[in-house]
């Protein structure tokens, strides 16, 4: 296929490496000089995507989302697949779908799951949105990209459920960290707490496969630093969009609610930025029940 990749970024740089070494053409585009092999660099978006068969993007947020499919959309051809695989609000998602849509093009949105390392090894997940016949044509460029797609129902299910999951995976992580400090205080063995919780009800992703504490469970960012695997940065603008979609949906979650603000402290104003998410546990370390 004849691909157009817009955003060339920490995650979309090794996805598009991996369709073009895949054997599709692929024909990039980014707003920082970029160079990617086996891919080539247009000097516009609108080039990019001129006659390509499918188009991928992936930016930073809806508002760059809405502007690039303004520009790119009366370039491509009808028939078309538009795939957009960053992480944005639900209501971007549906505005662009609609754009696209009217222009005769198939519309997906399909955020991913997995982070760089995800991206580079092609072992992503994407959550889609889009009608049965764009989930279709999009989805053998998913079995390179990724090791799972799921389709989620229709424009703007896909980012619905990224939302959804992020916003539990905000909410755990900072349990569980809380839980680690909380042991400390008891002086309880963290390695004793992993062995019980790991196998017991309180056992979740967040402790068995990512655990914050250094040294415990499997190789995480704890134990590089908490150099971002997930940077915190981005569970910030994860749980905002969960409150923004929870505001027009009318949806009470308090923990989200909870989750966002301690994150937005947290690197806004405790040094959090560029630490991985689980970096929540030495935060609270430090902290007392009567702190700040």
């Amino acid at each position: 296929m004849k691909i157009g990749f817009i955003g060339l970024g920490n995650m979309g740089a090794p996805m598009a490496a991996n369709l073009a070494n895949a054997g599709h053409q692929v024909t990039g585009f980014d707003t920082a000089a970029v160079t990617l092999e086996n891919v080539s660099i247009a000097a516009t978006a609108a080039q990019a995507v001129a006659g390509a068969d499918a188009v991928i993007t992936m930016l930073p947020n809806g508002q760059i989302l809405r502007a690039v499919a303004g520009d790119i959309i009366a370039h491509m051809r009808p028939g078309a697949a538009l795939i957009d695989c960053s992480t944005v609000d639900v209501e971007s998602a549906r505005a662009v779908a609609e754009m696209a849509s009217a222009a005769g093009l198939l519309p997906v949105d399909a955020p991913v799951s997995g982070g760089v390392g995800g991206a580079t090894a092609g072992t992503l997940t994407f959550m889609a949105g889009g009608s049965d016949a764009a989930f279709e044509m999009a989805k053998p460029l998913f079995d390179i990209m990724g090791q799972k797609a799921v389709h989620c129902g229709d424009a703007g299910a896909g980012q619905a459920a990224k939302i959804c999951n992020n916003m539990i995976l905000g909410v755990t992580m900072i349990a569980t960290c809380e839980a680690f400090a909380l042991a400390d205080k008891l002086g309880l063995d963290r390695q004793k707490m992993f062995d019980v919780v790991s196998t017991s009800s309180g056992y979740s992703w967040t402790m068995n496969a990512y655990c914050p504490a250094p040294g415990v469970g499997p190789q995480s960012p704890a134990d590089n630093g908490y150099k971002p695997g997930f940077a915190a940065d981005l569970m910030l603008k994860d749980l905002g969009l969960s409150q923004q979609a929870a505001a027009a949906a009318d949806a009470d979650t308090p923990m989200g609610q909870a989750a966002l603000e301690l994150y937005r402290r947290f690197v806004e104003e405790e040094g959090g930025r560029g630490m991985d998410f689980s970096a929540m546990l030495p935060r609270f370390e430090k902290r007392t029940r009567n702190s700040g």
